[in-house]
């Protein structure tokens, strides 16, 4: 017995390969792939798209998802379009089938077929092996995470005001400490680098350096302003109305405090017809109400601590009020209000604005920590992460992966009972970033439309009165009717 199982294994991870490039064959020779060209995506009408089922309660999730992408594409083209879907396999289900958890095939499959959809994937335990979510990211250089994040009636939220919430979040996919530049306490690695930190650089903040790890923080020009800008040209594509740089400038000054300055620096050069900061708003403002007001008078109105400052901290801020002047042609008369305005916020305070002012923000910019704080504290505004999408995405070159943003739940797989929302609006927002925006809005309004009926599955359930609790497959069934 013990020798077929090993004789099985062996064949099936031998064949693998060849297995799956037949399936690949076979489905190009229905489907198309999407490519990229000078003007954007060119999308064919029988694109293949690429996706894993995930582990866990993936399974089930798919099934229900799949049914539901097919009837909106279906509903809304008449069969004039139809998708593809090619399975390639990562995680805990693809290490039982082939002893890898992310096989050289499915990073090809979506590097050639450029857009793809994904369910939960197992992290495995171990030393030495990254997050799988992360890998792929960073193998496409998928650099924006975008998490639109919006309020659906009748959904259960811990806040008094949930329909506020209203954003999209642009976090930045590949820098940061996800970089993974780190080393354990009492490695070599560890301790060369504190050597090289104090001795060679005269550092003598590490407060314990005999037992600290040590990890490397990178956040870069071209890194950033790729982030900005794809905020800014997703907010006026649009039509929304800010754009926040979130970060944590005041302590970070070379890193975080750098983003805030490029980002500022990408809205003033790239698009500077499109945009106002802020503080250009305030002094344009005064100069409507009073055109006469000169440098200095501004400077006070919108520094109140001018008169305390330094001679070259006051020259700062004329200066600052001087290019703000210089926009009174364009941005003059009131014409700053129709502009995108971009601010500015400290992280920890942004955090608690989401909650108490999230009427407030609308785009958001920011690193890769930061925006995963973000992104899930607001999730939990508007029903959790089980209804929560994600995509990454690279603009330059149109890779794109849409994914569940929870996790796996296994004590759940194969019960038929999780919510695949998730999913579900992460394919809605694929069929949206393919131009196929008829889909993408009839699962839209068909999932709010079924929330609103109280028809949901356990996790809203036990949290609605008078609601219909629904399996994970027949909540796919109600969306479908609701089209």
């Amino acid at each position: 017995m013990r020798e077929m199982i090993f004789i099985c294994k062996f064949l099936y991870v031998n064949l693998y390969p060849s297995i799956n490039k037949k399936k690949r064959n076979s489905v190009m020779a229905v489907g198309e792939k999407i490519k990229m060209t000078g003007t954007g995506l060119m999308v064919p009408d029988l694109p293949v798209i690429p996706f894993i089922e995930g582990d866990g309660t993936g399974p089930d999730i798919w099934r229900a998802s799949s049914r539901v992408f097919d009837a909106a594409v279906e509903m809304a083209y008449k069969g004039k379009r139809k998708v593809q879907w090619l399975e390639v396999f990562a995680g805990e289900s693809s290490f039982n089938r082939s002893g890898e958890w992310l096989p050289e095939e499915t990073v090809e499959a979506f590097r050639e077929y450029l857009v793809g959809i994904k369910g939960p994937l197992t992290t495995p335990v171990g030393g030495g092996i990254r997050s799988l979510n992360v890998a792929l990211r960073q193998i496409l250089d998928l650099y924006v995470c975008l998490r639109p994040v919006k309020y659906i009636d009748g959904v259960p939220s811990p806040v008094k005001h949930p329909e506020n919430v209203d954003m999209f979040i642009f976090r930045e996919n590949t820098e940061d400490i996800y970089a993974g530049i780190e080393w354990s306490e009492g490695s070599r690695e560890a301790k060369k680098i504190i050597s090289f930190i104090r001795n060679e650089m005269g550092v003598d903040k590490i407060r314990f350096p005999e037992t600290s790890g040590i990890g490397i923080k990178t956040i870069s020009k071209e890194g950033s302003f790729r982030l900005v800008r794809a905020a800014i040209r997703y907010a006026l594509q649009e039509k929304r109305k800010s754009l926040t740089l979130v970060h944590k400038g005041n302590i970070m000054k070379y890193t975080e405090g750098a983003f805030k300055n490029w980002g500022y620096e990408v809205a003033q050069t790239e698009f500077r017809n499109e945009t106002v900061t802020q503080r250009e708003s305030w002094i344009l403002s005064n100069h409507d109400d009073d055109p006469g007001l000169s440098a200095e008078g501004h400077a006070i109105l919108i520094d109140p601590g001018y008169t305390m400052m330094t001679n070259n901290q006051k020259q700062s801020v004329i200066n600052e009020v001087g290019d703000a002047l210089q926009l009174v042609s364009t941005h003059g008369n009131g014409k700053w209000k129709e502009k995108l305005m971009v601010s500015d916020a400290i992280a920890d305070i942004a955090l608690q604005q989401v909650l108490t002012r999230a009427a407030e923000f609308d785009v958001i910019a920011t690193m890769n920590l930061n925006g995963d704080y973000l992104s899930d504290a607001l999730a939990a505004q508007v029903g959790g992460i089980g209804i929560a999408p994600g995509a990454n995405i690279n603009y330059n070159t149109g890779h794109a992966i849409f994914e569940a943003t929870h996790g796996t739940a296994p004590k759940y797989a194969g019960l038929d009972k999780v919510n695949p929302g998730s999913v579900i609006l992460s394919g809605a927002m694929m069929f949206k970033y393919l131009g196929w925006n008829e889909a993408h809005d009839l699962i839209w309004n068909a999932l709010v439309k079924t929330i609103s009926m109280k028809k949901v599955t356990y996790d809203f359930h036990r949290l609605m009165e008078n609601a219909t609790l629904l399996k994970c497959s027949s909540f796919a069934d109600a969306i479908i009717g609701n089209m």
